[in-house]
């Protein structure tokens, strides 16, 4: 059973920076898209980075330039560095492949929080 794992989050002041990590189980982990999805206080969980099994990768507009996604397909871990963080930016940040696959859940994810 495919699970993920995510860490790193905290509460950091504006213009922080914060590096989320994701271990993920499976043996399929390197041949999948992987992306990053956060989810706000009352709005729809969104995508906000993916990267290929290639390593190409794509950003929302709203993180571009600011984020970078990363992966390690021989840890099983796909990055994700925040840099210059702003309050719009609190969420909880989850891991999954892209698109999602109906039969994988969703981890408890990683709280981030940017407060000053």
């Amino acid at each position: 059973q495919v699970q993920f794992v995510e860490s790193g989050g905290g509460l950091v002041q504006p213009g922080g920076s914060l590096r989320l990590s994701c271990a993920a189980s499976g043996s399929i982990f390197s041949i999948w898209t992987m992306g990053w999805y956060r989810q706000a206080p009352g709005k729809q969980r969104e995508l906000v980075a993916r990267i290929t099994d290639g390593g190409a990768t794509n950003y929302a507009d709203s993180v571009k330039g600011r984020f970078t996604i990363s992966r390690a397909n021989a840890e099983n871990t796909v990055y994700l560095q925040m840099n210059s963080l702003q309050p719009d930016d609190t969420a909880v940040y989850y891991c999954n492949t892209y698109p999602l696959r109906n039969y994988i859940r969703w981890g408890q994810g990683t709280q981030v929080t940017v407060s000053s």
